[in-house]
């Protein structure tokens, strides 16, 4: 992979910031698509990210971007089952974490890992 460019780094610098500092929905939404990891990351961080954009955010391909928004005091209990895997085998930290932040707010759960009273 080749290095990137004094203006590559400046850009997502740029990037960043404006997704730490996005007021709503609207400033937060091109960064759903945003080539970068961690700049998504930082957008689904936002403490103005409301529910809607943050189940958006919670079909990101990356592990990362899914536990800040497990991590997010406005997630719905809805995006959080969501992000629960049915398959034992494909159960990973965000699955885990879900699971606990539901828990926190009273879901029980059943033997086999999924929830047995879902909100």
């Amino acid at each position: 992979m080749a290095k990137k460019t004094a203006e590559q780094k400046a850009a997502e610098a740029k990037r960043y910031i404006a997704a730490s500092a996005a007021a709503n929905t609207a400033e937060l939404e091109p960064f759903l698509k945003d080539p970068n990891q961690a700049i998504r990351a930082a957008a689904a961080m936002n403490p103005d990210a409301d529910a809607a954009i943050l189940d958006r955010f919670a079909d990101d391909r990356f592990w990362g971007v899914r536990m800040e928004v497990v991590r997010h005091a406005n997630v719905s209990p809805s995006t959080l089952l969501r992000l629960l895997e049915g398959d034992v085998r494909k159960r990973g930290v965000v699955h885990h974490a879900a699971r606990a932040k539901l828990e926190a707010r009273g879901v029980v759960f059943a033997a086999d890992g999924m929830p047995s009273n879902p909100v």
